[in-house]
């Protein structure tokens, strides 16, 4: 529980840096539809860090730890969603598109994780 409010609580920060980054620096640096793909990046990964502070408090509420496992996958498909993207933007390797849906199905699978945990548990 503590753990993912403490990731939860970082990647807000490190989405708002980012997201900063892409807005301000990247401007000049990369044409509209790359700043498109930042801005999503950065958008995704603000929202399951605000996620992951989500389900620590929930976790903690409720005792869960089928909620905890659902944070970690939350964890681990927005650094693979959000973090592909930030790579591919910045390296140009327009092949790491392809490992963006992997991250894409994770998020999709810890929201479902969560949602039949809270069914079990609240």
């Amino acid at each position: 529980m503590k753990t993912l409010l403490i990731l939860g609580a970082l990647n807000s920060a490190l989405a708002v840096m980012l997201g900063a980054f892409g807005a301000h620096g990247l401007k000049a640096r990369v044409d509209e539809s790359l700043l498109a793909t930042w801005a999503t990046a950065s958008e995704y990964h603000f929202f399951h860090a605000l996620a992951l502070l989500l389900v620590g408090l929930l976790a903690k509420t409720f005792g869960a730890s089928s909620m905890i496992t659902a944070g970690w996958v939350l964890f681990a498909g927005m650094l693979v969603f959000s973090g592909s993207l930030y790579v591919l933007v910045l390296s140009g390797q327009k092949w790491l598109g392809a490992i963006t849906p992997l991250g894409g199905t994770a998020l999709i699978i810890g929201w479902m994780m969560l949602a039949w945990s809270l069914f079990k548990h609240v």
